[in-house]
């Protein structure tokens, strides 16, 4: 093999090999917000997905509507405290919505074999904590998604857009250099986790977090309003810095045999 063929791809999980359109995560952030009391918008809730989820909530929670909104409803400025008791609500919440969701996208078992036959190792990471990790992982495996080494946001200093995790999966599976590793998510942080490891960075599009659609939600959206939501979501991708936008993982294969050329 030359030193410039592609040898791992580091997948993401929640809306790029499991759970179409990343809706356990999503749900769960919300349910805690109204928790106490907080009417938290979808787009409040995806905009820092990726990120291990106590960041997530302080990112949300710095958006200055939510912010306004929390101290509405709540008659106080947000604190650190506050992120430690909404994680505490968060963490079953999400564990729970990982198991309910956790069907293997269309197409990521037939993506893996054609990337073996390439000779092409895998890894995957999450932002998720450990006990949700652990539910994805248990997941994919019943269903036969297994990769050769997996990482969570816990197992590192810092989580995504910070890019250790990638390096992990590089020095677990003894691939090198970056420019031999591709990374492929469903968030703009995916793309910045990428870019700031030096790897390539491929966004996925119909089953992300950003699309935000259940597969059978999206099997229903007409032709034209297919094309003009993955237009939006590829602009957001593009915008974040994505070496490749790909519809959906049936397209890897091919991405990486054009980069091995």
């Amino acid at each position: 093999m030359a030193k410039t063929d592609i040898g791992l791809v580091v997948f993401d999980w929640a809306g790029t090999v499991i759970d179409f359109g990343c809706l356990a995560p999503a749900g769960a952030f919300q349910r805690a917000f109204q928790e106490r009391g907080v009417e938290a918008t979808m787009a409040e809730v995806r905009a820092p997905m990726g990120l291990h989820k106590k960041d997530h909530l302080r990112e949300m929670l710095r958006m200055p509507a939510l912010s306004a909104k929390w101290q509405t409803a709540t008659g106080q400025a947000w604190t650190e405290a506050d992120i430690d008791t909404l994680y505490g609500r968060v963490t079953p919440m999400q564990v729970a919505a990982a198991k309910e969701y956790s069907a293997l996208i269309p197409g990521v078992r037939e993506c893996v074999t054609a990337l073996q036959t390439m000779n092409v190792r895998i890894a995957a990471s999450t932002g998720y904590f450990h006990e949700a990790a652990d539910a994805c992982y248990a997941a994919g495996a019943s269903q036969g998604f297994e990769p050769k080494f997996r990482i969570c946001a816990d197992e590192v200093p810092g989580g995504r857009p910070k890019p250790w995790m990638i390096f992990r999966c590089m020095e677990a599976l003894d691939v090198y250099p970056p420019r031999r590793v591709v990374k492929i998510g469903d968030t703009t942080v995916d793309v910045l986790d990428g870019r700031n490891a030096g790897v390539w960075s491929v966004a996925v599009v119909d089953s992300s977090s950003e699309m935000g659609l259940s597969q059978a939600e999206f099997s229903k959206l007409s032709t034209s309003e297919r094309d003009k939501r993955r237009k939006a979501v590829r602009a957001k991708f593009e915008a974040a810095g994505a070496d490749a936008v790909l519809n959906d993982l049936s397209e890897l294969p091919h991405y990486i045999r054009g980069l091995n050329s």
